[in-house]
């Protein structure tokens, strides 16, 4: 019998992926796929005949947006790993910053690339260096994980033109000045990625049994640590090992920067106010060249040649090769996608609409802060998603700006803090963070999970402090 309502479904839900796949340790793609159908002969909310084509479509409109990307890096880590472009560039991060520190590069790298470039990308493009980094090292690989992620994941939801903050910002309306986004997701981001990438990165790395590299992206341990050993003369130039990595950073943020000063022309901004028709003549350009899908596919490109020509290999070696590097790719992008539609499934129950009422209307006397990041974090942890969940509570609370006694950026920033909290099985970033760094199921919890929700907390109190002595009002 069919059940009316969505946190009983969400219940079931929980219990089935963990019945399947942490206790019957099923395959992840068919342990994800058998708790969807659960989820949708469970659900009320869908009928019984239409729960396979949900499903399906779950995992279509997930694999829309990570299919060609997750391909596409697959190819430029198996690229870059072969040729030793990773290596050279950890090589000239350690030399910089000392091997003892190189995670903090990565931290910077992280943080900075993911302004202009989605989070899954960002990691996509500095898996291959936390790889050859723990090759060479030896050790830390739980830290270089967690810097990667907590940079990355930190500026995607605090730091416009990154897409969530924007699109919470224009929800939230004029009040919202995107200048004072930036810059106070930028003040919020910073010491929330300290706390979550470095401190708990450093707690939890020591805590965990030394992570071990492990076959992934196409390229095995074995391979990773030979390349770790190679002579200087044997590695590309820094510049060519760092193009696959600068192509697409410089691709998609052409697009987004010029959609944000489409933004802002359109607000009447100066000195940019006079520029709208330019902008907008260029728009089909740069959204040609910034799609994500293109911009991998021309750094993939840009890996393989390089790859082709230090190794100076057979071309029929290098395209068998790169198809073995896209068998691997295939396989995380079915295992993200799945991920994708079992929270399709929990989404389509209706939990989202629940616990928005049951949070709202609960609420009563907390402050508008604390209902916005209760509102966001139970949406994220119920059905996956952190942009859905920062639009959906944006939504919600864009009616309370007008009675704020705080800033309305305070409610912005504290929407994406309560938006990352909790990433786990039904959310497809905790499959890709799981496949593409080679982690098991129990590690990805223990690094990813916990950061994202260790970013969640912290930053909500930097916020809830910082509006209570500087409200801005």
């Amino acid at each position: 019998m069919a059940i009316a309502n969505p946190l009983i479904v969400f219940v079931i839900g929980l219990v089935s992926v963990i019945a399947l796949l942490v206790w019957l340790k099923l395959p992840a793609i068919i342990g994800l796929i058998l708790a969807s159908l659960v989820v949708g002969a469970a659900t009320a909310a869908v009928p019984l005949a239409e729960v396979p084509a949900e499903i399906a479509s779950g995992f279509g409109d997930t694999m829309v947006g990570v299919g060609i990307p997750i391909l596409m890096a697959a190819v430029i880590g198996k690229a870059m790993m072969e040729s030793g472009a990773a290596e050279r560039i950890v090589r000239s991060f350690q030399s910089t910053t000392g091997e003892d520190r190189s995670y903090l590069a990565l931290w910077g790298s992280s943080s900075a690339l993911s302004i202009p470039v989605f989070f899954d990308n960002v990691f996509f493009l500095l898996a291959p260096l936390a790889r050859s980094t723990r090759a060479r090292t030896g050790r830390d690989y739980a830290l270089f994980i967690s810097v990667i992620g907590a940079g990355a994941a930190t500026t995607h939801v605090f730091v416009p033109p990154t897409p969530g903050p924007l699109a919470v910002a224009s929800e939230l309306g004029e009040a919202v000045d995107l200048g004072a986004m930036m810059l106070g997701g930028v003040l919020v981001a910073v010491p929330t990625a300290a706390v979550s990438g470095i401190l708990y990165g450093k707690w939890i790395n020591a805590r965990l049994d030394d992570i071990p590299l492990r076959e992934t992206m196409g390229s095995t341990p074995e391979e990773v640590r030979e390349r770790a050993e190679r002579s200087i003369s044997e590695l590309p130039g820094l510049f060519e090992a760092s193009l696959p990595i600068l192509l697409a950073v410089a691709l998609v943020g052409a697009s987004t920067t010029n959609d944000f000063l489409l933004d802002l022309a359109g607000s009447g901004v100066a000195p940019f106010a006079g520029a709208e028709g330019t902008l907008e003549a260029a728009s089909p350009v740069t959204s040609f060249l910034g799609d994500p899908n293109l911009a991998l596919t021309a750094a993939a490109m840009a890996a393989a040649i390089t790859y082709l020509r230090v190794r100076a290999i057979d071309r029929e070696v290098w395209t068998d090769e790169l198809t073995e590097s896209l068998k691997s790719g295939a396989h995380i992008a079915a295992i993200t996608s799945a991920g994708g539609a079992f929270g399709g499934l929990l989404a389509a129950s209706g939990i989202g609409e629940y616990i928005t009422d049951l949070v709202s209307v609960g609420a009563g006397g907390v402050t508008v802060l604390v209902s916005a990041w209760l509102v966001a974090a139970a949406i994220r942890i119920a059905q996956g998603s952190a942009t859905v969940a920062m639009i959906t509570t944006a939504g919600i609370m864009a009616p309370q700006v007008p009675e704020l006694a705080v800033h309305p950026v305070y409610l912005a920033l504290i929407i994406g803090a309560g938006g990352n909290i909790c990433s786990w099985y039904n959310d497809s970033g905790f499959w890709l963070i799981k496949e593409i760094g080679g982690l098991t199921q129990m590690e990805t919890v223990k690094i990813w999970t916990a950061l994202t929700t260790i970013i969640s907390v912290t930053a909500f109190v930097i916020i809830v402090v910082t509006a209570s002595i500087v409200p801005l009002s």
